[in-house]
């Protein structure tokens, strides 16, 4: 090999220092997840954090957000207003540092936060390196202080500009281009992530403006009763068992606990906890406490009361959380998040905390509502036996290994390739298009499980109604993860799971049904990005030999026009798709089903909340939700086929 050849070749000169805020562009994903409509919001969100951390120090209880029309974002708060002296440290404006400089901040036990969210420092600094201009006006000691700053340096000095009897912070930014995939925000997903906020600080008020409309839009979330007011907002598309939700508090130390409990007559479980007002999806010491001491306390009152003899097993903790909706929140001053993302707490002396304060009080209020704890005992009853009948119909359906073929469907037409991280399954519907299917696939590694008629609504149905479900248990048995608390995605026998559906009512119906269902009992699959919806054409557009496919009418429009095609030329044809089962296996191959050529849209789950709201209303029982969004939503519509 010459020596002139430095391919391959790796010294000191490689080795790049990255300083001041450089990291965060080169590397934006590590810092705020991602660049796409997700990351974008983030930005907002660590500047809202710190305002909400203002709040839990007891100096801040308003906040207001606007969007602007060039999707600028000013977030304002009535706090104390962020210092702006020198530091003693680095030699320049206290202001200018909280901006520039990674990991600088007030809560690192400097005592200027007891509670707060923001630990890493990186929020202010990240969201300026990462937008294309950011302007921030300090009212304090009677003056308001500005400095500007562009991807984050600073291009002017700190200034006093003008005097004022106000105090707090005020902070636009606009994000950057050449960061961001696209800069357009997204009000609705704003109101969902703020309004938790409130819920979460009782007393607060947070004022969202979107002035990019014509006649801008205002929403005020303020909700004096914390997170009571929270769990009555996720059971308002549910029916409730008891009319008063459950609410207890306590402390030790620093360290605050609140749950608020209420129960309703639907079968899933809903309970959602934070540690210093963050979303602690993958639970922690505070979920582990609180699931010990309601399991514990319903039992141990089950049994003093006889609703459980003494031969009897005890209830398990599914059973008593059956239809359960809850809301943890605890507020320390020293949490220990594993990892950046902070999604599970770890404090050990918070579990104690939580089994404690739970016990006590939950166990006096039903000594004092015996009501209310009867009919709650019951469903838990109730929930005990379908849970044993559901026992028994999952010993049929479980597969002894994921590579184990004997008990799978008799209408599946399995892959060859037994490698699940390259495989893929079609779920669907219909013979007719489930046969064409099979002929047009990639046998290696497409499989196809044909479906046909409406499945069960596991919305309104317990899990052993599930295993008994002719049209379900194929699915739970082709994909060989189980089901329920036993799913486990390491089994999982395809890496992608597809929906495939005519585009008319009926088959979104049988999307919804079976996201319903994935989201129900088999939520990691669509956590960890599984559940794809394949996106047949809906129009043949063809003139001799050549043809075209089309999603929709613009595409067909786009077409002829770039064609040079007349719509009324006899010899231009458009086909317009009724279903897949008109398709013959080539076309389906090539259009819905060739990994080259094929369009497929992942589905993902970016709020919890939102899509249990959103199947709640949709797929539950009660009426009254749906007509009310539908209403609300009725001008929306653009494409009713998708």
């Amino acid at each position: 090999m010459s020596e002139n050849n430095n391919v391959n070749s790796y010294d000191e000169s490689q080795i790049q220092v990255l300083e001041g805020l450089e990291a965060v562009r080169k590397r934006p994903g590590m810092y705020i997840g991602s660049t796409s409509l997700r990351g974008l919001h983030h930005l907002v969100y660590e500047i809202v954090a710190n305002s909400i951390d203002e709040a839990l120090a007891g100096r801040c209880d308003q906040i207001e957000v606007f969007v602007h029309k060039d999707n600028s974002v000013t977030v304002r708060d009535n706090g104390i207003g962020i210092p702006v002296g020198i530091h003693p440290k680095m030699g320049i404006p206290t202001l200018e540092v909280v901006h520039t400089i990674l990991h600088a901040g007030g809560k690192f036990g400097s005592g200027a936060y007891s509670v707060s969210g923001g630990l890493h420092g990186v929020g202010a600094s990240v969201v300026n390196a990462l937008s294309e201009i950011m302007v921030v006006e300090v009212y304090r000691d009677g003056h308001i202080y500005r400095q500007e700053y562009s991807r984050g340096k600073p291009i002017t000095k700190v200034e006093i500009v003008g005097n004022t009897e106000n105090h707090g912070t005020t902070s636009t930014f606009k994000p950057d281009t050449e960061i961001f995939e696209d800069i357009v925000f997204d009000f609705d997903n704003m109101i969902t992530r703020y309004r938790e906020m409130a819920f979460l600080n009782r007393g607060i008020k947070i004022t969202l403006t979107d002035e990019r409309p014509e006649e801008p839009i205002v929403k005020n979330l303020h909700y004096e009763g914390g997170i009571i007011s929270f769990v009555e907002y996720l059971n308002k598309t549910k029916d409730t068992i008891h009319d008063n939700v459950i609410y207890v508090e306590g402390a030790k130390d620093a360290n605050i606990v609140e749950i608020a409990m209420q129960y309703n007559d639907g079968y899933n479980e809903n309970v959602f906890s934070y540690a210093n007002n963050i979303a602690t999806t993958e639970g922690g010491t505070h979920l582990t406490g609180f699931r010990t001491a309601i399991t514990k306390v319903f039992n141990d009152y089950a049994r003093k009361y006889n609703f459980i003899k003494e031969s009897d097993k005890n209830l398990s903790g599914e059973d008593v959380r059956e239809g359960l909706t809850a809301v943890i929140s605890i507020k320390l001053p020293e949490p220990q998040f594993e990892g950046q993302t902070k999604t599970k707490l770890g404090n050990s002396e918070i579990r104690t905390l939580v089994e404690n304060v739970l016990t006590d009080r939950l166990s006096s209020f039903l000594e004092e509502n015996p009501s209310v704890g009867k009919i709650i005992l019951e469903k838990c009853l109730t929930a005990a036996r379908a849970r044993e009948a559901a026992r028994k119909a999952r010993e049929l359906t479980r597969r002894k290994s994921a590579l184990d073929t004997s008990t799978l469907p008799g209408k599946l037409a399995d892959c060859s390739e037994k490698d699940p991280s390259v495989t893929e399954i079609f779920i669907v519907e219909g013979d007719s298009a489930g046969g064409s299917a099979k002929q047009g696939r990639d046998r290696r590694i497409q499989a196809i499980l044909p479906l046909w008629g409406k499945m069960l609504n596991v919305e309104k149905s317990r899990l052993d109604k599930v295993f008994d479900n002719e049209k379900l248990s194929p699915v739970i048995i082709a994909l060989g993860a189980g089901i329920g608390e036993d799913f486990d995605t390491s089994k999982l026998r395809y890496d992608k799971v597809i929906i495939m559906a005519d585009a008319d009512v009926d088959g979104s119906h049988i999307r919804m049904l079976l996201l319903t269902f994935f989201f129900r009992y088999m939520r990691p699959l669509v956590e960890q990005g599984h559940v794809y919806i394949a996106m047949p054409p809906l129009f043949k557009v063809y003139k001799g030999k050549e043809e075209f496919y089309a999603y929709d009418d613009r595409q067909v429009e786009r077409i002829c026009r770039e064609k040079g095609w007349r719509k009324e030329d006899p010899n231009v044809n458009i086909q317009r798709y009724k279903g897949l089962g008109e398709m013959n296996p080539d076309q389906l191959w090539e259009t819905t089903m060739n990994p080259q050529t094929r369009s497929i849209m992942k589905v993902e789950l970016e709020d919890v909340i939102t899509a249990d709201e959103v199947f709640s209303t949709f797929m539950g029982d009660k009426v009254e939700p749906r007509k009310e969004y539908i209403h609300l939503h009725a001008k929306d519509v653009t494409n009713l086929d998708f």
